[in-house]
């Protein structure tokens, strides 16, 4: 049995693969890739995978991209940090999904109905195709998060998108403004973050920061290949943009 693994966070993708090493420890591991290039790479190029485990949210895009472009007739189990996507496709089309950080009984239980699967391969393309269709609606009209929240001075202050420079995650995620302020937020994690925010506006950089536009004056290439961003005063931050997701962040850059 061959398992693709589709993770573009590098510790996630590392906790999760050996994971899924624990409990299918019979099964060949491919992966974890972590852009819609790449898996696109890969379907084209090697045999189908008996399973996937895929993250929505990867570093070029969301995997309901490649899924749509391409046939894909083995099941999925996804994986997603925030729970807005439409539950209610993922059980009618016989595929499963966990909420991160992902709790092994629940992987577990995801495999061991991948174990009970028995397809009917036409039916199943035909049930997957509505459900991308009904993913390509939601993404379509959904409604991004303009003002955040946060604890300054024994208040809870409200900030518009437009004044937000970045949100920093360091054991709490802060929120930093474009003039200075540092607020702490009641958001978990980097990635429930990232799936409320306008991706036109916001770049994931790393797994500490996410990086509004506007607050970006420029980027200085590195000899790694990384990309070093240099912010709007009065930030003398530098945020490093790593080799695989440098491509990705030109585009939006240059796009934005």
């Amino acid at each position: 049995m061959t398992i693709l693994l589709i993770e573009d966070e590098p510790v996630v993708a590392r906790q999760l693969e050996k994971l899924v090493r624990q409990l299918e420890p019979q099964a060949t591991i491919d992966g974890p890739l972590p852009s819609v290039e790449q898996v696109a790479d890969y379907l084209q190029n090697n045999p189908r995978p008996d399973l996937i485990i895929s993250d929505i949210q990867l570093s070029d895009g969301v995997s309901f991209d490649v899924f749509g472009r391409l046939e894909v007739s083995c099941p999925i189990i996804f994986t997603t940090a925030y729970d807005e996507y439409a539950i209610r496709a993922f059980k009618l089309n016989s595929l499963d999904y966990l909420l991160k950080p992902i709790d092994p009984d629940d992987m577990q239980s995801a495999l061991a109905k991948f174990h009970r699967w028995q397809p009917d391969g036409d039916n199943f393309q035909q049930q997957f195709r509505a459900f991308l269709a009904d993913m390509t609606g939601h993404s379509t009209h959904k409604s991004y998060k303009r003002r955040f929240t946060g604890h300054y001075l024994r208040q809870i202050v409200s900030v518009p998108q437009e004044q937000v420079a970045y949100f920093c995650r360091d054991e709490v995620i802060y929120l930093h403004t474009l003039t200075g302020q540092k607020l702490i937020t009641d958001y978990v994690t980097l990635d429930e973050l990232e799936e409320l925010v306008d991706p036109a506006a916001f770049f994931r950089a790393n797994r500490q920061y996410l990086v509004h536009l506007e607050a970006i004056t420029g980027y200085q290439p590195h000899y790694s290949g990384k990309l070093l961003l240099t912010l709007r005063q009065p930030s003398s931050l530098e945020i490093t943009i790593s080799k695989d997701k440098a491509p990705a962040f030109r585009k939006w850059f240059e796009q934005g």
